[in-house]
């Protein structure tokens, strides 16, 4: 931009702004490229920068992703398998290392533990999962597709140890992945925790004494001690020779 005089334009001839004509283009070039590169500015600010909503969406899907924890516990006189809210895990006899057999009605009454699944301290069993028929994924310890029970109402129980349902035996789970007994666990139940019945001593009376048999009644009449026939006179033989 420069400032020069033009004659009979009044006021004295005061100097006037003319633009040159190189300058004036070059700021015709310079605005729209600024636009320009304030739009793309903008754009990469929008999509590289994650909206709250968009923030807190992905941290839910995290923690819902986020694998199950195992540990064991303390339930009656076995160290038990159990979830990290100390609710007792089962298997179920007649599954296999890759296929669930309980569903329907089985998984409402038996839930399958999601999986992945995190070993606590102390469990060094082998750590898996399988698909499950309806596409949802269940954990695995050991090679046993993992289940709590409806019927465990806190922490510390095993109801469901030694439950025969639904075509097959149900146990809870060592730390090695081997079946618990099911007289074992004082927290299941009674059905299959009974003690042992007690019955009173029974003594039986001594036998009676075997006693001879009664001799029966010699009939023929006798005197004198039987020595002497005298006293069979008349009288049939009394048995020793003589009449």
């Amino acid at each position: 931009m420069t400032t020069r005089k033009i004659p009979g334009r009044g006021s004295g001839d005061r100097p006037q702004r003319v633009s040159s004509g190189p300058a004036r283009l070059r700021m015709l070039l310079v605005l729209p490229a600024a636009a320009a590169t304030a739009a793309a500015l903008a754009a990469c600010s929008s999509s590289g920068t994650p909206s709250a909503a968009s923030a807190s969406g992905g941290s839910s899907a995290h923690v819902a992703a986020a694998a199950v924890g195992l540990k064991t516990a303390k339930i009656g006189g076995a160290t038990v398998l159990t979830n990290v809210k100390g609710f007792a895990v089962y298997s179920f006899a007649p599954d296999t290392m890759t296929k669930s057999d309980c569903t329907g009605a089985c998984a409402a009454a038996w839930p399958p533990v999601k999986g992945p699944a995190t070993a606590g301290v102390g469990l060094t069993g082998k750590l898996g999962t399988i698909k499950r028929p309806d596409g949802s994924t269940q954990a695995t310890y050991n090679g046993h597709p993992l289940y709590t029970f409806i019927k465990d109402t806190g922490p510390g129980t095993d109801k469901g140890n030694g439950v025969n349902a639904f075509g097959g035996l149900w146990h809870a789970l060592t730390a090695s992945g081997s079946a618990v007994p099911a007289s074992i666990s004082s927290g299941s139940s009674s059905h299959h925790h009974h003690s042992p019945a007690t019955h009173a001593a029974v003594t039986t009376p001594p036998a009676p004494p075997a006693t001879a048999p009664a001799q029966p009644a010699n009939p023929i009449p006798q005197g004198n001690g039987g020595d002497h026939d005298a006293d069979n006179t008349g009288g049939p033989s009394d048995g020793d020779g003589n009449i």
